[in-house]
């Protein structure tokens, strides 16, 4: 399998690039910060699990960069299969409603630029015959609630494109798998106090990758997070004014 990965050196992309490595895959990770992307090849390399690591630089806040990186990543691996995002911003709803900079970041990474990058690799493996697009949304997108007012309504018009580019091009061969974690102990949520059934990003990983091989098309990671949000889902309105989860 070629595997090009947009985040693939912290947290849950970096579990994920082992994961897929442990499984001969040949990789290319994508990321802005090309020291972090040479340590994590080295790393990757060093281990003895990769068939074949290369690097290209590629910051999702930069859409001139996507087209580029991607075909980089063809011309690297020979082609690819799989095409990872785990790239992304985030905030709590309070850092969001006081810094208006952080909530324009964090909504035009996590919906408007990641969609343009999936654009982006969508129509490079449908111009293979097709392949899988696997990206990270989040529970949070599932149904609105005040704690994630503003993150939530990024990853839910996320989840619903995704959603929606399956039905337009699952028949033409592009298997898209979405992703939905719940709070995952990452970088990102460093400081934060976990809530029950937070999970390490090597077990979101190891959910991600079944859900790949399985061609799942929505993944809660960890499973049951897909009991849990389905209950939340189902809660009258009035309880969720008064609930703060």
């Amino acid at each position: 399998m070629n595997a090009a990965i947009l985040g693939g050196t912290r947290g849950i992309g970096r579990a994920l690039a082992r994961a897929l490595a442990e499984r001969g895959a040949r990789l290319c990770l994508l990321g802005r910060d090309e020291a972090e992307l040479a340590r994590s090849a080295a790393d990757l390399q060093a281990r003895g699990r990769a068939a074949a690591v290369s690097i290209v630089r590629c910051d999702l806040d930069s859409p001139a960069e996507f087209g580029p990186a991607l075909e980089a990543a063809e011309l690297a691996l020979g082609g690819l299969d799989l095409v990872v995002v785990t790239a992304g911003a985030f905030g709590t709803q309070e850092q969001l409603e006081a810094d208006p900079d952080l909530c324009r970041l964090v909504l035009d990474l996590d919906f408007t630029k990641t969609i343009l990058f999936c654009e982006q690799a969508r129509v490079r493996l449908l111009a293979r015959g097709g392949g899988t697009l696997c990206v990270f949304s989040s529970v949070a997108g599932d149904r609105a609630r005040k704690p994630v007012a503003l993150y939530g309504a990024a990853k839910a018009g996320l989840s619903h494109y995704l959603d929606g580019l399956e039905l337009r091009f699952g028949s033409s061969g592009l298997r898209v798998v979405t992703v939905k974690p719940g709070f995952v102990h990452t970088a990102m949520t460093e400081g934060l106090r976990a809530p029950p059934f937070a999970a390490t990003p090597e077990r979101v990983a190891t959910a991600a990758l079944r859900g790949i091989e399985r061609g799942r098309r929505v993944v809660y990671a960890p499973p049951i997070w897909r009991g849990v949000m389905a209950a939340v889902r189902a809660l009258p309105r009035p309880v969720l004014r008064r609930v703060s989860f």
